[in-house]
């Protein structure tokens, strides 16, 4: 069986690390690897590919820096042409981005059948471009790989046909947990930056909801200054953060640094005090470690992370995330449960492709 999988972002290489590790094993399965550059970044994209033995893409569209209509439609374009050209048994997308939406699309026109990981979240805010690739990805998905048992009912919810929807857990656990171990020899993050034995915080901040809002943008930058003046705030800044915090004559007073790869990332991550986020992914990964999270926004996606303690809701009020962040930093950590399927989700998802 021909699998054509489609990345384009940061989480969507974490993911795809993880579940074409399990793809090769199996000799059944081919697999295609479709690159929009959704992430152009060096550090964004390549570096991912390099630390992490992910296959070279078979194929790179160069894809970024336009607008949601012109990327969406110039990669629906070229994975058309892919399509017609290696003639996939199915189509793989993953998540959330104008590169999943693109890829699902072109596949369903082409009479191809297409599997969702990360199917059936859902932030009930429409105002989110993510929220309206998943629906409508999921709405046109012949295999939905659901993380979550609450993902599971979303898609049932909304009239889905079960027989097609699997709960498998989540593909960005069996990430978290193969690499964790690789990432202590290989990162020289926190001596680079000098944050061996001492507290900090990590911080990311880079979806539109934020970033477009100069009210939200002032706010979360007023707090991450604040909380950096007693616990040492280190945040990998987005391209696109940093051009909007420089169009506004904003300064984010803290331990700014380039985007990072994921050894880098899951160093600090091992290693911080508090996650503050915005970020979908970071949310789960700061639960796979065991550290407080803070999520910028009014909603998530990860439901069960707030049901269950582990993530709190600041929205982007600054005196909350303050004060959050100081109970959080003085709090031990709850009991972690079993949410995310302990490492075993990409098995599960070959399991249910080749039955």
């Amino acid at each position: 069986m021909k699998i054509l999988t489609i990345v384009g972002a940061r989480p969507q290489f974490v993911k795809a690390a993880a579940l074409s590790r399990e793809i090769r094993k199996n000799s059944q399965l081919q697999e295609i690897i479709v690159h929009t550059g959704q992430h152009f970044d060096t550090n964004m994209s390549d570096i991912f590919f390099e630390e992490m033995d992910i296959p070279k893409p078979n194929y790179n569209l160069n894809i970024n820096g336009l607008s949601h209509g012109a990327m969406t439609g110039q990669m629906l374009e070229g994975i058309e042409k892919i399509i017609l050209s290696e003639k996939p048994d199915t189509v793989l997308a993953y998540g959330d981005t104008n590169s999943t939406l693109a890829g699902a699309l072109a596949a369903k026109k082409l009479h191809v059948k297409v599997a969702h990981v990360e199917a059936g979240l859902r932030s009930f805010n429409m105002k989110m471009p993510e929220e309206i690739n998943r629906i409508l990805t999921d709405r046109i998905s012949d295999w939905l790989f659901c993380p979550t048992d609450t993902a599971v009912s979303n898609l049932i919810a909304e009239g889905l046909n079960p027989s097609n929807i699997y709960q498998c857990g989540d593909v960005m656990e069996d990430a978290a947990l193969y690499y964790a171990a690789m990432a202590e020899q290989k990162s020289t993050i926190l001596q680079t930056l000098s944050l061996q034995d001492q507290p900090f915080v990590l911080a990311t901040l880079h979806r539109a909801e934020n970033t477009d809002n100069p009210t939200r943008l002032k706010q979360i930058t007023e707090a991450i200054n604040t909380i950096h003046r007693h616990t040492k705030v280190v945040i990998p800044l987005h391209p696109r953060t940093r051009n909007k915090l420089a169009e506004l004559n904003l300064n984010l007073d803290c331990i700014t640094i380039d985007p990072i790869g994921y050894f880098d990332m899951l160093s600090l991550l091992t290693h911080c005090s508090l996650v503050i986020t915005d970020s979908g992914g970071l949310q789960k990964e700061a639960f796979f470690f065991r550290k407080h999270c803070l999520t910028t926004r009014t909603e998530t996606e990860w439901v069960e992370l707030v049901t269950n303690g582990y993530n709190t809701l600041t929205d982007s009020d600054t005196e909350t995330i303050i004060a959050r962040a100081q109970q959080k930093l003085n709090e031990a950590y709850p009991d972690a449960m079993n949410l995310y399927g302990n490492g075993k989700a990409c098995e599960r998802i070959c399991q249910v492709i080749l039955a």
